[in-house]
């Protein structure tokens, strides 16, 4: 547990602070391959961190469901004129085609979405005595270090219009601990989602779809409003 605690933290200093922009998915494969080196060595079965090959199928189809699910969500979304200001974010214009691919194709899946989830919905609860089975203990602790991994991303989410709008005046400290506590809220939801697909590509799917999903969507209406 201390030995992938101390990689995660070292991770997002490194990430946030230390290294350039292009080393983000490096450092997230590395740290997700270091994880799950750590889970092999404490003894940990591959079915007990959601990772068992021989039950794919599950996984795959309610990782679809959800892909599905959340494409048909931003979808309405992007549709209503009055719900377009959710995607509102002052980043995307500063996002090319080429870096567009990047961010969604590479910079997403292997630097936040492979070591986000093999992490928080794998390795951690089950080193917590999860494993495969729903106990609130280990998913709240996992779901809380989930928000603190969020610390430094928060400080940055007021550059979403949406956000800045509603939480203008609202001291940034206050906004980064509502930010932490929603994404701890979120990794509940993934880890029961992983539970119920009883495999870890099912929440892997969802994350993707939310937050590529999300840059796609912000940078459509972006450019073509």
């Amino acid at each position: 547990m201390i030995a992938v605690l101390v990689l995660l933290t070292a991770a997002t200093v490194l990430v946030n602070l230390v290294l350039p922009g292009w080393a983000y998915p490096l450092c997230g494969l590395v740290v997700a391959a270091a994880t799950l080196g750590v889970a092999r060595w404490s003894g940990l079965r591959a079915r007990s961190i959601g990772l068992d090959l021989r039950r794919l199928r599950r996984p795959v189809v309610f990782g679809l469901v959800g892909l599905g699910a959340i494409g048909l969500v931003f979808g309405i979304a992007a549709a209503f004129p009055g719900l377009r200001g959710l995607f509102g974010d002052a980043r995307m214009d500063t996002l090319g085609v080429g870096t567009l691919a990047w961010v969604t194709l590479v910079r997403i899946p292997l630097g936040t979405v492979l070591l986000e989830e093999i992490a928080f919905r794998g390795v951690l609860p089950a080193l917590l005595g999860a494993g495969d089975r729903w106990r609130w203990r280990p998913v709240l602790v996992a779901a809380s270090l989930f928000g603190l991994w969020h610390a430094f991303p928060s400080l940055a989410i007021t550059q979403n219009a949406a956000i800045g709008t509603t939480f203008g005046g609202v001291p940034v400290l206050v906004v980064s601990v509502l930010t932490m506590l929603a994404a701890a809220v979120a990794g509940v939801v993934l880890h029961w989602w992983r539970h119920v697909a009883r495999g870890l590509l099912a929440p892997m799917l969802v994350h993707l779809a939310t937050n590529s999903g999300g840059v796609l969507v912000a940078w459509w209406l972006l450019t073509h409003d």
